[in-house]
C-alpha cells in the first residue's frame, strides 16, 4: 500500500520532511555511529480559528500517518533496525495543542510500531502550539522497555515555513543505539535481553 497517498486522501497535506544525523563521538573515542532521524508531514488543520469538541476527523485516518512516517524514517535508517522512538507535532497558532495529541493517538502509535519493527513500551511524545519554524525535541526511549536509560534522547526537528497558523506538523524519530558514550548506568539493553 501507498501510505503516503493514504494520507493524502484524507488530510491536505502540503509536504513532507525529514532530517538525519550521523553522530560518530561526543568527546571520547569514535565508535560505532549513532544514527538519529527524524520525519514529519505538515497537514492543513480542519479546525484552526475554532473551538471544536470532537475531534475524530483528525484522529480517525491518523494511522495513515503512522504508517507513512514509519516508513520514511526507517528509510532513512538505510537498513538499519531501530531500537529507540519517539512522536511529536506542532499545531500553528491558529490551533490548539490538543489537535496534535489527536492525530498522535493510539490509532497512530500501533501503525508507526509495526513500521519500526515493533515496540512494546509507550511511544514518547511532545507536542505544543508555535509559529512557523520553531523547532521541537522530539524524545527518544527504547522501543521495547521504557526504563533503559542509555536510550533517553532527543532529535531536535524544524520545517523552517511551518507551521503556518492553520497547519499542524506531525513527525517521529528513530534511533539505532543509545546515546554516543553513555556511561551513567540503570537497566541496559543486556537487561532486556536476559529477561525474555
Amino acid at each position: 500500500m501507498n501510505h503516503s497517498a493514504e494520507v493524502e486522501k484524507h488530510y491536505e497535506v502540503r509536504g513532507w520532511y525529514s532530517s538525519v544525523q550521523e553522530i560518530r563521538h561526543d568527546g571520547g573515542e569514535p565508535g560505532e555511529p549513532l544514527v538519529k532521524a527524524a520525519a514529519g508531514v505538515i497537514i492543513r488543520n480542519p479546525f484552526a480559528g475554532v473551538y471544536q469538541a470532537d475531534l475524530s476527523a483528525l484522529t480517525g485516518p491518523s494511522a495513515a500517518i503512522g504508517h507513512a512516517l514509519g516508513e520514511r524514517v526507517m528509510a532513512l535508517l538505510g537498513g538499519r533496525p531501530a531500537e529507540s522512538y519517539g512522536k511529536g507535532g506542532i499545531a500553528g497558532v491558529g490551533g490548539e495543542q490538543e489537535h496534535v495529541v489527536a492525530c498522535i493517538t493510539t490509532t497512530f502509535g500501533n501503525p508507526l510500531r509495526e513500521q519500526v519493527g515493533g515496540g512494546e513500551a509507550w511511544i514518547s511524545s511532545a507536542s505544543k502550539v508555535a509559529s512557523a519554524g520553531t523547532s521541537i525535541d522530539i524524545p527518544l526511549a527504547h522501543k521495547d522497555e521504557l526504563y533503559i536509560r542509555s536510550h533517553y534522547d532527543a532529535i531536535t526537528f524544524s520545517v523552517p515555513d511551518g507551521p503556518r497558523p492553520d497547519e499542524i506538523l506531525i513527525c517521529v524519530a528513530v534511533a539505532t543505539g543509545s546515546r554516543v558514550h553513555q556511561r551513567v548506568g540503570g537497566k541496559t539493553v543486556a537487561d532486556l535481553a536476559t529477561a525474555n
